[in-house]
């Protein structure tokens, strides 16, 4: 859900600056390792359990129906860990940057159009339609991305990152009220399974829409930056 749909662009500039582009692309590489090296870690225990204790031969809360493999255990933990603190690097400098340059405010924010009853109808309906919403008045994304980024960015990456943490022995020791938030350690598990789960759902409708709208066009202006002259294709 990340490309912008049917938007009468203005004169000059680019449609993504240098520093979206360049969190783009981190955030890319560090999703992915993320993804791999999540599923290596899960395959050891596929089960989730609920509250502080969750152990083979327990009731689990959901069942993966997978056969425990702890041969990916090892680089599984190290590229999770690496990836994740690149991803959330990178996404501090995008939400400091994003802050004070007015990037969400210009870009993510729901316009009071936007929120009209009949623009929300007719975005919805276009989106059931599998056809290109209308951009509305000025915004480069439809009210479905924009709510869907801002879930993203404001709900589900904080979650992942508190919910990983909590499940370091190390950070808890420190921080115990992470237990008391997330109701304990396997909670956090679950919560932390269930965030990767709708992340990954976003990237696959985010996939789906970049080839929509011209997969070629949105690849190269999400690398040069594109032109904001340029009309985003039906």
């Amino acid at each position: 859900m990340g490309t912008p749909l049917q938007h009468p662009r203005a004169r000059g500039g680019k449609r993504h600056t240098l520093l979206v582009r360049v969190a783009h692309w981190i955030n890319m590489f560090a999703f992915f390792g993320l993804l791999a090296s999540g599923i290596g870690i899960l395959v050891a225990f596929p089960e989730l359990h609920w509250g502080e204790t969750g152990y083979p031969g327990k009731t689990p809360w959901v069942s993966l129906g997978m056969e425990a493999n702890f041969d990916h255990t090892a680089w599984g933990r190290n590229v999770h860990f690496l990836s994740a603190w690149a991803l959330v690097a990178n996404g501090l400098v995008y939400l400091l940057s994003g802050l004070i340059g007015g990037h969400f405010r210009t870009r993510l924010l729901p316009t009071r159009h936007q929120l009209s009853r009949d623009h929300i109808v007719e975005d919805i309906r276009q989106h059931l339609r599998f056809r290109t919403p209308p951009g509305g008045h000025g915004p480069d994304y439809n009210l479905l991305q924009k709510i869907a980024y801002l879930v993203v960015i404001l709900i589900l990456f904080p979650l992942m990152i508190l919910t990983g943490l909590t499940m370091s022995p190390g950070v808890t020791a420190t921080f115990p009220e992470l237990f008391t938030l997330f109701g304990g350690r396997q909670s956090a598990r679950t919560i932390h399974f269930i965030a990767a789960s709708l992340l990954v759902l976003f990237v696959l409708i985010h996939v789906w829409q970049v080839i929509l709208t011209g997969a070629a066009e949105q690849i190269r202006a999400m690398i040069t930056g594109g032109s904001s002259a340029t009309e985003a294709p039906e």
